[in-house]
């Protein structure tokens, strides 16, 4: 299926694609600001427990799935997913 877009309509798409890149790196950002900062908290406060293992891992669990999403390897919902939904709600709202 090809779609011509007007130049309108790429720049809106560029944009949103540049806001969700900018998005992702403010996470990883965040991640790599505050996980030391957790690790330092969890060593000077209970070193005989390594609780900072689990915000690290879920939140890194989080950054890989971000990244994916943002760069185009989006494991649940694909770019063929997005496709043919849009045209499914764009035929259900010819009938209408």
């Amino acid at each position: 299926m090809k779609t011509d877009f007007s130049e309108e309509q790429k720049y809106i798409r560029a944009k949103k694609k540049v806001e969700e890149i900018k998005g992702f790196y403010w996470n990883l950002l965040s991640y790599c600001l505050v996980i030391p900062f957790l690790i330092f908290i969890n060593l000077k406060t209970s070193p005989g427990y390594h609780w900072f293992w689990f915000p690290m891992l879920g939140w890194g669990i989080g950054i890989i799935i971000h990244g994916f999403n943002t760069f185009g390897v989006n494991i649940i919902l694909g770019r063929a997913w997005e496709e043919r939904k849009i045209k499914e709600l764009m035929d259900k709202e010819k009938f209408k």
